[in-house]
């Protein structure tokens, strides 16, 4: 039964990302509403990327406060199951703050460094700035700037070859 639940997870899914990059009907509110129903239901079976791309939608595209931090909700879902995009997100939304979430310097920074962690460049750039300049409640410390940039670049650097990787193979 799970895997069943997975697969149409997966579809639809797959579906709302077709129809969210297709430059067909590009202004359809029909075709809105669609892809916006279908990430929403495979977010709420659980569907990683669905969570973090249906969070992310509602948090930087909902109109409302209520879409904004519904958005921010399934961001940190898939922020604590760890796919590094959302937990980008959520740091941003720790730093800066919202509606729903007070501004936390100190969850700011664990989400930045999982995140960074993770492989995510912005993440461990902030992380470098941070550091190098005193931000989010931080001492500065040159050596750990030094280690989260380089960081950066090694998370950049293997992005870089994925790419080339996937470009070969198509």
């Amino acid at each position: 039964m799970a895997r069943s639940l997975g697969f149409f997870a997966d579809l639809e899914y797959s579906l709302a990302a077709k129809l969210y990059s297709t430059r067909w009907l590009p202004r359809s509110y029909r075709k809105h509403q669609m892809t916006m129903r279908l990430f929403q239901r495979a977010a709420d079976a659980g569907h990683l990327k669905a969570l973090s791309t249906y969070g992310h939608l509602l948090f930087h595209r909902g109109l409302s406060e209520q879409d904004k931090a519904q958005g921010a909700s399934y961001l940190l879902r898939a922020a604590q199951l760890g796919e590094p995009k959302s937990q980008y997100q959520a740091a941003c939304i720790y730093e800066k703050g919202c509606h729903t979430y007070r501004r936390s310097d100190e969850k700011a920074v664990t989400w930045y460094a999982r995140a960074g962690e993770g492989g995510h460049y912005l993440a461990a750039m902030r992380l470098a700035e941070a550091y190098a300049h005193g931000d989010l409640g931080l001492l500065q410390c040159e050596s750990k700037s030094r280690h989260w940039r380089e960081l950066a670049f090694a998370n950049a650097k293997r992005a870089h070859e994925s790419v080339q990787e996937l470009a070969k193979t198509a």
